[in-house]
């Protein structure tokens, strides 16, 4: 009896592995995308029960297919390991002027530990902090500690996708953008950095793929390609930061990395699991910071929970244009633009037509 439970275990993890990589919108496909980590650690504990199998012929069978399985889900998760090269380059010291530090923290709607958060603002003195889920009560919170900042936008939303935006750097022709869902906001917006310089700051949180928010993940993947085709287009040094309620190895993630020519800092560096904060077991990197590339990377740090489902980001990007010839810019085909023209295409229609 164990002997096929096994078999069929390891069927199962192929068959979950495969679905990962069909071209859907369908939440429970594109879920497929995010547990990688988890899968590849259940495929060791499976290969290690197998070891006793008394069948010769269904243990190769099973090795055969856990080997395909960590295959395929090692070649993308490796990138975000400390194993492969890093994507952006580490910055040089002496260019203080040059650099923005940026908090992107979830905060969860029904939290309330709102000084958990202010605290380690406080601590961490962030350029700029950027609130995702935050309604009016996070606001008045967040406006009693920080009020003063110069720069601040204020989207209190009680459908879990209000964002506020405080910058101690000036944010330029700033707007507030309902790019593809006229329930979901982005902030958009030029930051001055101290040395003068200026760089395009896209704070985004798309809806994501599940059965409580969409049934399809075309709405987050529209709006993200949206803003990708828009760097491309315009060739502006960019940063995109927020909860994208997708991982940093799915196939939407790269394909908008491949249209915008944006990098992930991230990549030779490590995971930075930002959600689950409560449940080890359940983590994946959901919270991005991507850069053009323009910049190098100070620091990039998980700082500790607070009560929310999602561990505050902390990210450190310099701009240092003349190192841009450092970095290698994925570059997208036609056959890939064209794919993002259509999806965004069929986002803008469907939400007409809802």
């Amino acid at each position: 009896m164990i002997d096929y439970t096994l078999l069929t275990l390891a069927i199962a993890l192929l068959a979950v592995t495969v679905l990962g990589k069909v071209r859907l919108h369908d939440w429970w496909i594109r879920a497929c995308e995010f547990p990688r980590v988890q899968i590849v650690s259940l495929t060791v504990v499976v290969a290690v029960a197998a070891l006793w199998l008394e069948s010769d012929g269904l243990q190769m069978w099973v090795f055969a297919i856990l080997a395909v399985v960590l295959a395929l889900q090692l070649y993308r998760i490796l990138p975000w390991t400390r194993l492969w090269p890093l994507q952006v380059q580490s910055a040089e010291p002496g260019q203080e002027d040059r650099c923005v530090t940026l908090m992107i923290a979830n905060v969860l709607t029904p939290n309330r530990n709102s000084e958990g958060l202010i605290r380690q603002v406080q601590e961490h003195r962030p350029d700029v902090l950027l609130t995702l889920e935050s309604d009016q009560w996070w606001g008045d919170q967040l406006d009693a500690a920080f009020g003063d900042w110069p720069t601040i936008i204020r989207v209190p939303l009680d459908n879990l996708y209000g964002m506020h935006l405080y910058s101690r750097l000036p944010l330029e022709e700033a707007e507030v953008s309902y790019l593809i869902q006229d329930d979901i906001p982005s902030i958009h917006g030029w930051l001055r950095l101290p040395s003068g310089d200026r760089v395009k700051l896209h704070a985004v949180h798309p809806r994501p793929p599940a059965p409580s928010e969409s049934e399809e993940s075309l709405w987050r993947d529209a709006e993200l390609l949206l803003i990708g085709q828009q760097i491309h287009n315009d060739d502006y040094p960019a940063i995109v930061a927020g909860d994208l309620n997708d991982v940093a190895w799915s196939r939407t993630t790269r394909l908008f990395c491949r249209v915008s020519g944006m990098l992930d800092p991230r990549r030779g560096r490590g995971m930075f699991n930002s959600f689950h904060a409560e449940r080890w077991y359940l983590r994946w990197p959901l919270d991005h910071v991507f850069t053009t590339e323009h910049f190098t990377l100070g620091r990039i740090e998980r700082l500790a929970p607070f009560g929310s489902d999602h561990f505050p980001i902390l990210t450190t990007l310099c701009f240092r244009p003349s190192r841009a010839d450092e970095h290698e810019v994925p570059e997208a085909d036609r056959d890939e633009h064209q794919e993002a023209r259509e999806n965004i295409r069929e986002g803008k229609i469907r939400e007409q037509d809802d």
